[in-house]
């Protein structure tokens, strides 16, 4: 019987985190304006951080579905980009630690991985985990992002957005992650930002920071944003450029806004609404159904 310790190196010298918090951000699946990957990123510049445990990404990557990165210089091979899916440290502005679980979605043995993640946890004296993505829905820039919550038991956190009260969606393996850990009787939160559809193949700061805000809440960690933040000022710029340039884009904008506010002024919080009602779950599934599809073809708007 294959053995979760055998997914993974542990840095025998890693400290007893003592309860802190793990982020886990999975490249690959949904995450609509790159919400997940650019909080993932700004949290590994603006903090030094430490690689504690990393996969063995031999046994859990597709090559051939996505393949690395070689250099070649002029008469031979120089280096190889070799993919990581790795834990680190990191510790907030006051030196409170916390980990951050990222790279490629593991292809193969999702349950080996969810239980290798769990062995960590338990070795490392880990303490909630939480996940974190973007999703694209039908609303407009102009208005505040919604973040979807949920939990591995109630009162964990409470989600101000309305969601339907059972749907069915692509799986992933943070889900499963999140899954996992609830039947054990561990902590995991996760985070779904609300980006706009028409925006969401391209890098959305805003959406980024509306998760490190949920993150910072939950957890009580200090990061700074004013690199995210110049970020989405300079975005949101570019958008708004965009939408005055373009009659049909402005009507889109201006439909959305409509259905936006008609609808909390009816429900008086926000929604996922892409009109005035709420989507039943078979749309929204269907919605994420549309969104996988056109990141494997590539099917990207202009950046």
């Amino acid at each position: 019987m294959q053995q979760p310790e055998e997914l993974y190196e542990l840095d025998l010298a890693a400290p007893d985190v003592g309860g802190a918090t793990m982020l886990v951000h999975l490249e690959g699946f949904m995450d609509a304006g790159a919400a997940g990957r650019l909080l993932t990123e700004h949290l590994l510049e603006v903090f030094e951080h430490q690689t504690v445990a990393t996969f063995n990404t031999d046994r859990l990557l597709d090559y051939r579905s996505r393949r690395p990165l070689m250099t070649f210089d002029k008469d031979h091979w120089e280096s190889y980009d070799r993919p990581r899916l790795e834990i680190c440290l990191l510790a907030d502005t006051n030196g409170k630690p916390f980990l951050v679980l990222t790279g490629p979605e593991p292809d193969h043995e999702w349950e080996l991985f969810t239980a290798a993640v769990r062995s960590i946890a338990d070795r490392l004296g880990v303490g909630p985990v939480i996940t974190y993505l973007g999703i694209p829905m039908g609303i407009p820039h102009t208005r505040p992002l919604g973040v979807l919550t949920h939990a591995t038991r109630a009162g964990l956190v409470t989600s101000r957005v309305q969601m339907p009260s059972k749907l069915q969606v692509p799986a992933s393996a943070s889900a499963l992650l999140e899954l996992r850990l609830g039947e054990a009787g561990r902590d995991a939160i996760g985070f779904a930002v609300q980006v706009p559809h028409y925006l969401s193949q391209a890098a959305y700061p805003t959406a980024a920071l509306a998760l490190l805000d949920s993150v910072c809440e939950a957890t009580g960690l200090d990061v700074p944003a004013l690199e995210l933040r110049e970020a989405a000022d300079r975005t949101n710029e570019l958008i708004d450029r965009q939408v005055a340039e373009s009659a049909e884009v402005a009507d889109l904008v201006h439909g959305l806004e409509q259905q936006y506010d008609a609808a909390v002024a009816a429900d008086g919080a926000n929604l996922l609404a892409e009109g005035e009602e709420m989507p039943t779950a078979d749309e929204l599934a269907a919605q994420f159904e549309q969104f996988l599809a056109d990141q494997q073809r590539g099917d990207s708007p202009e950046r």
